[in-house]
């Protein structure tokens, strides 16, 4: 598996790339403050997030006075290393008591989760499901992992996705374990060209058998 890596743009902008693929940049961040604000709405206190990034979806959900505990799953060490050194923002987000990052695949830290004592669980993992950086991230999308991410979660709790694009086969793997899915667009700038992120949104209202 490759590693994480930075570049600078000639715009001066700070990209993070994983196996060479583009991941994500500090200048258009709307999309994961955005997937934050959505995963919280409804008082949310306890957070898991797959995928730390640059840090913007931790620090906003972090701003919520009602969020009490954020465990941030990273598969790449490198990234805190380089916010604990000052490469790229993020030590006083490491500082923060309320969070925990965990150096682990994301699917082993939500296992690791005892049932219905999650709020929310927000995935920026990969690029969605049709544009994938880690082949493995496959499963991340898959029933078996949807399921579990259900049952760590309290009643009306939400699993939150961001995705490059719209996807018919999560919405329909999201329905069979929630209560309502919805697909929002977000509108991005992206390097001078008008693009669209998504963020899929899964709830329910119903405790789930299981552990």
């Amino acid at each position: 598996m490759t590693g994480a890596s930075l570049r600078r743009r000639d715009d001066g902008a700070m990209e993070l790339r994983v196996g060479g693929f583009f991941v994500m940049d500090d200048v258009e961040t709307g999309s994961e403050r955005r997937l934050a604000r959505v995963a919280v709405q409804g008082g949310a206190r306890d957070v898991l997030v797959g995928g730390l990034g640059l840090g913007f979806t931790a620090r906003e959900l972090l701003a919520v006075p009602d969020v009490e505990h954020v465990v941030v799953a990273e598969l790449h060490g490198e990234i805190v290393d380089w916010m604990r050194a000052g490469t790229i923002d993020g030590a006083d987000l490491l500082a923060d008591p309320r969070l925990d990052v965990v150096i682990d695949d994301v699917r082993a830290v939500v296992d690791r989760q005892p049932s219905a004592s999650l709020d929310a669980i927000v995935l920026d993992v990969d690029n969605g499901p049709d544009f994938l950086v880690h082949p493995d991230n496959a499963a991340v999308y898959g029933t078996t992992f949807v399921a579990a991410c259900a049952r760590r979660l309290r009643p009306a709790g939400r699993l939150c996705i961001w995705s490059m694009a719209d996807s018919i086969p999560l919405r329909s793997v999201l329905a069979a374990h929630f209560d309502e899915v919805d697909a929002t667009a977000v509108d991005v700038r992206l390097q001078e060209r008008d693009e669209q992120y998504w963020i899929l949104t899964a709830s329910r209202h119903r405790p789930v058998g299981g552990g």
